[in-house]
């Protein structure tokens, strides 16, 4: 149970504490170890600070450049990979403020953080480093939707089966398949734009919870970093861990569409329907033949991981007090490795979509003339003027007709299907054949916004890669 006997810089003895901590509670409470990636925000923020300190008479001018210069000097160490952590260092805080002690002086150094607490200045470094990540995803997100919907361009003609409940649905376009997992990252895109001006608020100069005693400038502070704005209340300030469980319910929900896009591949790449490149798949130790899809699966994989961080931290929240309590050091660990995974995943998919080759003649070949059913049921409602329910319940007939006959639906002979019905039967130049057998003319029906035809898959294509333009 031997102290350490230190506290570092910030709460040394002579201070309000007369002994040093116990290692393991040092070990316990300590940060560097994950939030030094913040480091250039919390210099960032630090030079703010100094300038309306000077402002407010607190430093004079001449200290103000010190504390400056001294702040890009340990900028340049930490870019250099020369900052040398030492033991004290509890968190990116006090080791920035204990460098710089050594390079200007206490005298000078100890000055800056008059009327800051780490309280705020972790808020204030939380939220720069938030909203600088969440641009960088927009960026990543517009190249991803950019590379699905030329993609999408590009095999506009290959025709696939559509699926409900995993069983054959309806014709449709390849692309029309693609574009309905683009479409739902574009939501995604919106709603991360969305995020960032409520994440992109100062909060520096709330203090502890109580706010600053010397009336320093905060809508200075919040030009000088960029901020669209300042928080309303220092109480909230200090504990508002919303921007967040924002970003952690968002990354849930992205990684969520992801999994769907990869579940979906991972079917196609069973049926062979589409090769996944090298690149993004492995082999077994002990069957030379396969071909895993490993990036797939760890892309579906890592939803629920994404949804166990945003339960943890909210659940995190929900107990505690007004203004900062430790446990919001919690939330972190949980951000950093979310933003990591969503950029990972971005990445990986791009790559996936970037070296994708559809297999025409298989995904083709995935059509079977039973998904011509509704089209036999439309036939009847445009050419016969038959109510929708009867067409529905008159198709149905002829779908159990080939069941019970063990042959297809083209197949059937026209006193097949007038036996069922005899307005099944030719209309003018519309030949009810064709209705069984063309799968192109099935497609090209669905000419209504959103719709499986040639001209809609294309403009849904160039919505979104003019939505993409937006985002960067």
């Amino acid at each position: 149970n031997e102290m350490s006997g230190a506290r570092g810089g910030l709460f040394g003895a002579g201070g309000r504490f007369s002994g040093g901590t116990d290692p393991i509670m040092e070990k316990f409470n300590e940060s560097i170890h994950f939030d030094k990636r913040m480091w250039h925000e919390d210099i960032t923020g630090s030079i703010a600070y100094a300038k309306a300190n000077a402002k407010i008479g607190i430093l004079t001018d001449h200290e103000r450049d010190v504390i400056i210069n001294g702040l890009n000097e340990i900028s340049q160490e930490w870019a250099n990979d020369q900052f040398e952590l030492k033991p004290g260092d509890e968190d990116i805080h006090t080791a920035n403020e204990r460098r710089l002690t050594e390079l200007v002086g206490k005298e000078i150094g100890g000055k800056l953080h008059t009327g800051r607490s780490r309280n705020d200045q972790v808020a204030t470094d939380t939220r720069l480093w938030t909203v600088k990540e969440e641009v960088k995803i927009l960026e990543n997100l517009a190249e991803l939707l950019n590379i699905g919907a030329n993609f999408a361009k590009e095999h506009v003609d290959i025709l696939c089966a559509g699926y409900t409940h995993l069983q054959p649905a309806q014709p449709i376009r390849f692309s029309h398949w693609i574009l309905s997992h683009l479409t739902p990252i574009m939501r995604d895109a919106e709603r991360l734009k969305q995020m960032i001006p409520r994440a992109n608020q100062c909060p520096l100069g709330s203090g502890a919870l109580a706010g600053n005693a010397f009336n320093v400038d905060r809508d200075y502070l919040a030009q000088e970093l960029k901020f669209d704005g300042v928080t309303l209340n220092s109480l909230d300030a200090v504990c508002d861990r919303d921007f967040i469980v924002e970003f952690l319910n968002w990354h849930a929900l992205f990684l969520t569409h992801v999994s769907q896009f990869a579940e979906d591949l991972i079917i196609l790449n069973l049926q062979k329907t589409v090769i996944i490149a090298d690149a993004y798949a492995t082999g077994s130790s002990l069957m030379p033949q396969k071909k895993n899809p490993d990036a797939l699966e760890l892309l579906r994989g890592k939803a629920g991981v994404a949804l166990g961080r945003s339960v943890s931290l909210t659940c995190t929240l929900k107990g505690l007090p007004r203004a900062y309590n430790k446990d919001l050091q919690e939330d972190k660990p949980l951000l950093f490795a979310a933003v990591d995974t969503v950029h990972d995943c971005v990445a990986i998919l791009s790559g996936v979509l970037a070296t994708l080759t559809p297999v025409e003649a298989k995904l083709v070949g995935t059509l079977q003339p039973e998904m011509l059913a509704t089209d036999l049921a439309e036939y009847l409602v445009l050419h016969k003027q038959v109510p929708f329910r009867e067409t529905h319940h008159i198709s149905g007939a002829c779908v159990r007709l080939c069941e019970d006959n063990s042959i297809q639906l083209n197949q059937l002979s026209m006193e097949q299907l007038q036996s069922i019905d005899e307005r099944l039967c030719d209309e003018g130049d519309v030949k009810i054949m064709d209705v069984l057998t063309d799968y192109s003319k099935s497609v090209e029906r669905k000419q209504s916004i959103g719709g499986t035809s040639r001209e809609r898959v294309l403009e849904c294509a160039e919505t979104c890669l003019e939505f993409a333009k937006g985002l960067v």
